[in-house]
Order: structure tokens, then C-alpha cells, then sequence
């Protein structure tokens, strides 16, 4: 038979043997580790047909890479399975950099079950298994997995029965199959689990040096609170050591850089459990931090042409139902507050209640500042920004420090403008947007373009298309590359995401701007046109940062803890040699605190070699040291955070390099 193989830009026609698979076109040495046929991704094994098309996928695609890892979850399971037979099969998906397997098992998983599971996977991998896919019927899987509740469960869900997770592997395809790891020498079955595949086709395909079991958790089923709590295995596999070497660096260094440590470290904010999940208490020193990104932010918007609002934090809930928010978003809302209700003596209502809510968005009622008068189009493009607190009852499974919190504070902006304002006004705020976050030191970006949820969205195509079409023309004329989120909207209209990299390669999703037509409908806003007729405007939602608190992590992580002078908590620390030397450096400093400068004197019991150190692990931008040489010559000795130093220093221009550093947002 036939086949068109292609091979990057060039294909060719291959002359194959009836049933032939791909492994015959792609030996191991290729590096592809399963084939795209008639552009759906096979087993490499997988038999051919009479004018297929065919191309290999390669291991360190991202293709590639996730069927590495779903094979290696296969090992991690049959591992796990072998040294604890009671274990009980979940679910085992590739993610981001690795994989999972969950399990319901008699005690949760210490650290020397997870060096047990890890040498047993070596060792399943060593002898060689061979990944063979088998066809079931219904009855069959039924009958074969009669010992694994949970995947039984997942057989019932193509019924309808449950509601499946997006990660869910084992079923979801055009029908049943199980994959068995097959012995290549005997051809027995070592062990056998419900999958759609594909996977590699044999264990020797998984490097044993480029594998590591991770870590452990709970977890519930199916990410549902209200289901059993299983355990997770967590692991990573790559195409080679080296590789694997690589991440485990990248791990340390994102563990070093870790916002949560820091932040005790350097006594920025906390969170009190007498406050509650997910709810952060800012420390003097982070708020100070907080107030220079804000004041800066602020000054700004300003210049851009921004009117500062404020709303209260809380509110009934009928504006939420109003705005949409209590249909699509209620589950993200923390519950109602029931209020204002009263009675009678014998108890019957004199006055029903309202429900009031914590408000998770501030949109709503910025629109009720736009309807609070008549507008004119002379006041388009109308730019209100709000530093408004809001709260979002995320699971406490997702909460994460500063990153995914339940109360937080967005820069939050809805520009009102006509359809004629909105493509210059987008590109506007697109450079403004970018600008802003170069300022803080971040700069290489990528956008995002995320289109409607067919089975979640409001309003017609039309509107839909026009407001995807600005967004894109917009985004192109940043000259940065564009990604497509198929689906990724919000519920009222796309967005535009600005994706930015941080100092070791991460990737934060920070800014959005999403072009909104059914919010300005649904609070029927209007202004009077040049022509007097009523008509209604176009709704910009902008976050810049996503949240204060958000980019504050982001930061912190960024530099390490170690902000440039302008953000820095503290700037300089004055360094007294003895005690003798004190009052010389707090002259200097009140000096300096006449510019604005933060800075302390350590007037600590410390010897010199201590104050240093305790300078440098708060990551201080600048020390000025002091002895008696320095008071004769009205100097000091200027160090760096780096540990570099300069001796003999005149302090007109030390003062004067560290005002230089403030004012042009340099790092040291």
C-alpha cells in the first residue's frame, strides 16, 4: 500500500506493506514516539491505511512530551499497584511539565513509599513493557475492572452518570480501550488500566535516568469537594537526563524565589489563619512596597487621561443579577448576606430583606457612576480606574498565596467610548498597558486572544465578531507574537491577555483588556449623540496588573526579593562602624529623607560584620558605612547589594547616585 509521509515541509509517498504501521517510517533512533495519521495522533503500532497521510510526533514536542508522561503515570500506577496492592485506580493525566495518579489507598503516602514507587518504576521501565491497546465493549471493561470502583465510575459517565473532568484520560474517545503493559520477552501481561491512549509503544521509550516521582496530596475526585479524597502521586518525565537535570534546577531556583517565603523572609504580609484562607495582612515594609507600585500606577493614569472612582465593597444583590454576574459567575461569589429584613411583634415580615453580596467584579457599578447623569459624546471616550477591593470564593484547593487569593485589589478601568473611539482606543491602551509594565522591569510579553464560549456567552455573533476583530487588529500592532485561546472568553465579550515572562522563564498572565457590548445593554447606558439622538456606547474592561497583590508576587519573585531602589522597601541602610558614628549617619540620613528616600540608621548592638548581613538578607539596594575617617572627610564608604564597595565617598554624591537610581527605575 500507499501512504503520503510527511516530514516538516517535504512529504514524499511511501511504499508500505499492507497493515503496516508508522513504526516501520519512524524507527526509535527518529525520536517519535506516535503518529499523526489523517491529522489525529496514534499509537506508533497503530496499522496504516491505503492513502493515509502520516507524520511522526517527536518526543520533545509538546505532543510528544505529554504522551511521554501519560505513559510514565501508566508505570507510576503499575508501580504503586505492585508495592501497595490495595490500591485503588483514579485518574493519571500529563500536565504542565509531568504527570499524576490517584489513588484511594489505606494510609496516606510517606516519603519512602514515593523512593519505593520511583525505583520500582526503573525497574518496570528496565524491563521492557510493551504498550498494547485492546478494544472493550462496555461489558467487558465492566467485568475486567470489577476490582476499580473509580474507574467503573468513569465507565458510567459516557451515560451520562458523571460529569467529566477535562484531565480525565480514560475515557472520552470513540470507544472503550484498556492498554496492557505486555512483557516483550514473555509476552505475559504485567497490568492493565482503562485508557484512550495513545502511548508509546514500548517502556524502553522512557529514559530510567529522566523520571522522579515528586511529591504527594489529597485530592479530591474529580476535583469535587463533595467526593471521596484520594491520594495524588505526583511526577515529572523528560526525553533526557540532562533535561530533567535542567527542571530540577528551575524548580530550586522558582522554590528560592518563592513569594510566600519571601515574604516572611523580608516581613512583607502574612496570613493570619485567624483571618482566613486566601485573605493576605500587608507589613509595614510590603506597604510600602504596595503604596510606591500604587502611587506610581496612579500618577500615570493620570497622565493617560483617568478619573479615579471608588465603590463600596459590598452591595444587593440585584445588581449582580442586573449585571449577569449571579447567572454565569455565582459560584465564584462569596454566599449572600441576608439583611435589612423587619417584623411585626407576632413575628409576620413588616419589611422583607435584601440579599447582599461581597462584590467579586467592580464593573457594575461603574456603570451605575456612567448612568448617574445624562452623558454627552463629548465626554468619550470616558476612562474610570478604581483600586477596588474584591473578593472571590476560590476553592481552598486553588488558593495560592498572593496569586490566587479570595480578597484582592484590582487596578480596575472600564473605558465607555463609541464604536468609531474603540479601535484607536484599544491600541492606546494596549501601549499604555506594555509601558506600564516595562516600567516595573518585566518585557518580554507575548498577547493572548481569547474568542467566545459557544455554551457560555451573551449577545449576537455579530457583536461577538466585531469586538474579536478590533482586539486582533489591535494586538497586531504591537508587533508581539499572538496566541488564540479558542473559547477562553468571559462571558460578556473577548479579551486581550498580556502574557509576560519573568527573570527564570515563567510565564504570568497580567493585563486583560476585554471589549464588552452586552454590559452597556443590559444597564441600558446611554449618551446623547452629536446628532441628539440617544445612543449607546462601547464598555472596556481593563486589569493591568490583574490585581495589586498579584503583581506584587510576581515581582517579588522576579527580582528574587531583591525590588529595584525605587520599589525597594528599604533603600539605603546606614551602617555605623561604632557607636561614636550613629549621630554622623543620621544626619546624612535626614538628609536624605528630605528627597524621599527611605532609609534607616542600625543603631543595633551588632558588630559591623553583622549589621552588613542583616542588610544584605533584607536585599537593602545601598549601605552607607561610616567610621572615623569618614567623619574627618565628610564621606562614607558606599556599598553595593552585590558586595561591591567604594571607599571614601563624598556624601553630596552618594546622595545624588542614589537619587539618580530612584528617580530613573535602575536596578543595582
Amino acid at each position: 500500500m500507499q501512504v503520503t509521509v510527511v516530514e516538516g515541509p517535504v512529504s514524499r509517498v511511501g511504499d508500505l506493506e499492507a497493515g503496516a504501521s508508522a513504526a516501520v517510517l519512524f524507527p526509535k533512533q527518529s525520536g517519535m514516539v506516535a503518529a499523526l495519521v489523517n491529522g489525529v495522533i496514534v499509537d506508533l503500532v497503530a496499522p496504516l491505511e491505503e492513502g493515509d497521510t502520516v507524520s511522526g510526533v517527536h518526543i520533545s514536542s509538546p505532543e510528544g512530551l505529554a504522551i511521554l508522561r501519560h505513559s510514565a503515570a501508566h508505570i507510576a500506577a503499575q508501580a504503586t499497584q505492585k508495592l501497595i496492592p490495595a490500591a485503588k485506580l483514579g485518574i493519571g493525566p500529563p500536565i504542565t511539565d509531568g504527570f499524576y495518579y490517584e489513588f484511594d489507598l489505606p494510609e496516606p503516602l510517606k516519603p519512602e513509599d514515593l523512593e519505593a514507587i520511583e525505583k520500582e518504576m526503573v525497574s518496570i521501565i528496565k524491563s521492557r513493557q510493551r504498550f498494547s491497546r485492546r478494544v472493550v465493549t462496555r461489558d467487558e471493561a465492566v467485568a475486567e475492572l470489577a476490582g476499580e470502583p473509580f474507574k467503573l465510575r468513569l465507565i458510567g459517565s459516557d451515560s451520562g452518570a458523571e460529569i467529566l473532568d477535562p484531565e480525565v484520560m480514560e475515557v472520552g474517545g470513540t470507544e472503550l480501550t484498556i492498554y496492557d503493559n505486555v512483557d516483550v520477552k514473555t509476552g505475559e501481561t504485567c497490568w492493565s488500566d482503562l485508557c484512550r491512549g495513545p502511548h508509546v509503544p514500548d517502556t524502553s521509550y522512557i529514559p530510567q535516568n529522566a523520571i522522579k516521582v515528586m511529591r504527594s496530596s489529597a485530592a479530591y475526585w474529580l476535583g469535587d469537594q463533595k467526593q471521596e479524597s484520594l491520594q495524588r502521586l505526583y511526577g515529572t518525565a523528560w526525553p533526557s537526563k540532562e533535561e530533567l537535570r535542567g527542571y530540577l534546577e528551575f524548580l530550586s531556583e522558582a522554590e528560592k524565589r518563592d513569594h510566600r517565603k519571601l515574604g516572611a523572609e523580608l516581613d512583607l504580609f502574612s496570613f493570619p489563619e485567624e483571618v482566613g484562607s486566601g485573605l493576605a495582612v500587608f507589613h509595614p515594609k510590603g506597604g510600602i512596597v504596595r503604596r510606591v507600585m500604587e502611587d506610581y500606577s496612579r500618577k500615570r493614569h493620570e497622565e493617560a487621561g483617568y478619573e479615579f472612582v471608588n465603590t463600596p465593597h459590598i452591595t444587593k444583590g440585584a445588581l449582580f443579577e442586573k449585571s449577569g454576574h449571579l447567572d454565569w459567575y455565582s459560584d465564584g461569589m462569596y454566599p449572600p448576606m441576608h439583611l435589612d429584613s423587619e417584623f411585626h411583634p407576632d413575628g409576620q415580615v413588616k419589611r422583607q430583606g435584601a440579599d447582599y453580596y461581597l462584590k467579586p467584579m467592580n464593573c457594575p457599578m461603574h456603570n451605575l457612576i456612567f448612568s448617574a447623569r445624562g452623558r454627552s459624546y463629548r465626554e468619550l471616550p470616558m476612562r474610570l480606574f478604581e483600586f477596588g477591593t474584591v473578593y472571590r470564593y476560590e476553592k481552598s484547593g486553588v488558593v495560592h498565596g498572593l496569586t490566587r487569593a479570595r480578597g484582592f485589589t484590582q487596578d480596575d478601568a472600564h473605558i465607555y467610548c463609541t464604536l468609531e473611539q474603540l479601535p484607536e482606543e484599544l491600541n492606546s491602551l494596549l501601549e499604555f498597558v506594555l509601558g506600564l509594565l516595562r516600567d516595573y522591569g518585566l518585557s518580554d510579553f507575548y498577547l493572548e486572544l481569547s474568542t467566545k464560549n459557544p455554551e457560555k456567552c451573551v449577545g449576537t455573533d455579530e457583536e461577538w465578531d466585531v469586538a474579536t476583530d478590533f482586539l486582533r487588529l489591535a494586538a497586531q500592532k504591537q508587533n508581539l507574537e499572538l496566541v488564540l485561546d479558542e473559547g477562553g472568553a468571559a462571558f460578556y465579550g473577548p479579551k486581550i491577555s498580556v502574557q509576560a515572562k519573568d527573570a527564570i522563564g515563567r510565564t504570568w498572565q497580567m493585563s486583560t483588556i476585554q471589549v464588552d457590548f452586552q454590559l452597556p445593554q443590559r444597564f441600558d447606558l446611554e449618551y446623547q449623540g452629536s446628532d441628539g439622538a440617544k445612543q449607546r456606547p462601547i464598555m472596556v474592561h481593563r486589569a493591568l496588573f490583574g490585581s495589586i497583590e498579584r503583581f506584587f508576587a510576581v515581582l517579588l519573585e522576579h527580582y528574587a526579593g531583591a525590588f529595584p531602589p525605587w520599589l525597594a522597601p528599604i533603600q539605603v541602610e546606614g551602617i555605623p562602624i561604632s557607636d561614636s558614628h550613629v549621630d554622623y549617619l543620621e544626619g546624612i540620613a535626614g538628609q536624605m529623607r528630605s528627597l524621599g528616600i527611605r532609609v534607616e540608621v542600625d543603631s543595633s548592638d551588632d558588630r559591623m560584620q553583622k549589621k552588613i548581613r542583616n542588610a544584605q538578607k533584607q536585599k537593602v539596594p545601598f549601605m552607607l558605612i561610616a567610621g572615623d575617617e569618614d567623619v574627618a572627610a565628610g564621606a562614607v564608604s558606599f556599598r553595593y547589594r552585590d558586595g561591591t564597595q567604594k571607599n571614601g565617598v563624598a556624601i553630596a554624591d552618594a546622595i545624588n547616585e542614589i537619587a539618580s537610581a530612584i528617580a530613573d527605575r535602575v536596578q543595582v
